[in-house]
């Protein structure tokens, strides 16, 4: 492994583990019905950035990428299958997308971007 893959997996690693401090703190949403819901009511719990897993299919990246524009919400394809992305998260099943619902968590995740 080339210390350019070594960066790349330990900077993904990074970004995991401040998503999995976001989730403690509970200022994520899972799941792609959700994030849409939350799109729509807006106010206080509205996305800020959508995390997508790399494995998500056609109709799953099209759909968060219609409403992101239309809401004007960031969105950041990750390196990970939606199985790692739940596992970070300690969650059981896989996951197609979380987005995050605080300004400051916010920062912190974008910093590993």
């Amino acid at each position: 492994m080339s210390e350019l893959e070594k960066n790349a997996k330990a900077g993904e690693q990074r970004l995991l583990g401040a998503l999995g401090l976001c989730a403690r703190a509970r200022k994520l949403i899972f799941g792609v019905p959700m994030i849409c819901d939350a799109m729509k009511k807006g106010g206080k719990d509205a996305p800020l950035i959508i995390f997508e897993a790399s494995d998500s299919s056609e109709n799953t990246h099209k759909k968060i990428a219609d409403k992101s524009a239309y809401y004007k919400v960031r969105t950041v394809r990750l390196n990970c299958d939606g199985a790692t992305l739940a596992s970070a998260l300690g969650k059981t099943s896989s996951l197609a997308a979380v987005a995050i619902t605080d300004i400051q968590m916010c920062r912190m995740v974008e910093k590993y971007i």
